[in-house]
Parts: structure tokens; sequence; C-alpha cells
């Protein structure tokens, strides 16, 4: 990972310009986006249809070669949304299409390339039907979907339950298991006497850890000066 050699105000006045993006150009597009939410690279996400839902303090990563991408679609107006809860991460390539409806509870995770479709999108026997068969998916609270997972139209995945890498979810998943594979099967049960943490705890007090990550920023950043900065940008070396 390349060291980020710029100095601390310019880091801040790129958060800045991510915030003004992401209230000109994205608030925009959703029906509700919630308060403290984060975008790296916000004019790599892609909202297309309406209604999307996006809740308070979520954290949307993505790169220019694995944009996310936010699709509702349906036959008529009205069909199709999706709702997002609160705490979330949705790392790049993450991908929801909806015809019908799509759900996620809070603190969900998914990784980098998930899926998440309520819609076959086609026609069985009938291709000319851009839609296919639908049906809504519902992902409880606390669950954590593993890189390129893809979860299919009809199915539940209960709380705190995590799914495989690679796995395509064909059927419900209940509470608290982890499950893998294609079709993805239940290969493990979770303690249920175990302490549970989540991404709701994190933010517990988020003017507090909005001042401890601004404190390590400075503390990384401090030394760092313009011409430093320029010089690793035009010519970088071994080692930067």
């Amino acid at each position: 990972m390349r060291k980020d050699y710029r100095p601390y105000y310019l880091k801040r006045l790129d958060l800045r310009f991510r915030e003004w993006y992401v209230e000109h150009f994205l608030r925009p597009q959703f029906r509700s986006l919630g308060r403290g939410c984060t975008f790296m690279k916000p004019w790599h996400v892609q909202v297309f249809g309406w209604p999307i839902d996006l809740g308070d303090f979520a954290n949307v990563i993505t790169t220019p070669d694995h944009r996310v991408r936010l699709t509702v679609w349906g036959k008529q107006e009205g069909d199709g949304y999706i709702s997002i809860g609160r705490y979330s991460l949705i790392c790049p390539g993450v991908r929801m299409s909806s015809a019908c409806g799509i759900t996620l509870g809070d603190s969900c995770m998914m990784a980098s390339s998930v899926y998440i479709t309520d819609s076959d999108w086609h026609g069985i026997y009938d291709r000319l039907d851009y839609i296919g068969g639908s049906e809504p998916v519902t992902i409880g609270n606390n669950v954590w979907l593993g890189d390129s997972s893809i979860i299919c139209k009809g199915v539940a995945i209960g709380d705190n339950s995590i799914i495989g890498a690679g796995s395509v979810v064909t059927r419900d998943i209940p509470a608290n298991v982890i499950a893998a594979g294609n079709p993805a099967e239940v290969i493990r049960k979770l303690d249920p006497d175990e302490p549970m943490k989540t991404r709701a705890e994190w933010f517990a007090d988020p003017d507090k850890l909005e001042a401890d990550i601004r404190g390590i920023d400075r503390d990384m950043l401090g030394g760092n000066t313009l011409l430093g900065w320029l010089r690793a940008t035009i010519f970088p070396k071994q080692g930067d």
C-alpha cells in the first residue's frame, strides 16, 4: 500500500469535497440517506431507480474497477425497493438489483463483489419477460456476506449469520449460523453464549469516533509537506 504523503490539511480538503459531492449528487438519488454516512470515492457509486434507502452511519467503499450499484427496476412504477439499515458496510463491487423488494437490517457487512437480487430478470420460458420471477429478499441484523457471495430471490437470512465467500444462497438461512457452498448450506452454528459485538457499538459515540479519527490522521500526516506529496505523486520511488 502506498504511503499517504498528503499534508493533513489536504486530506481534510479531500474529505470536504467528498461530503459536498455526496450532498450535491448522491443524496438526491436516494429516498433517504442517513446521517453520518461516509463514502470513499463516491463518484463510483451508481444509483438507479426509486425508492432506495440507506441508514445512518453507513460506510460505502468503491474503486474505479469495482463500482457499487444499487438498482430498482420493476415492471411498473412502484415495484421494487432497496432498504439498507444503519451502520452497514458496503465494500467495492457490491450490487443490489430489485424488482420487488430487498431489505437489510442494521450492522450488516457486505464484502467485495456481493450480489443481492430479488428477481430472475428473465422468464424461464419467456425470455422476452425482462423481469421473470420475483420474490423479496430479507436479511436480518448483523449479517456478514462474504466475498463474491450471491443472494438469490425469495431468500431470508437470520440475524448474526455469516455467508461464506463465493456462496450461492438459494434458500433461507437461519439466525446464528455459518453457511457456505453452492447452494449454501449450514456448516456451523454460532455459540449463543459468546458475546456478539456489532458495528453499532463502534458508532455508539459518533462525535468521539470522529475526533479520534481526526487525531490519528493528524499524527500520521502531521510531518508531511506539500513538496513531499508532489514529489511522491510525480516522481514516485521504491518504498513510497
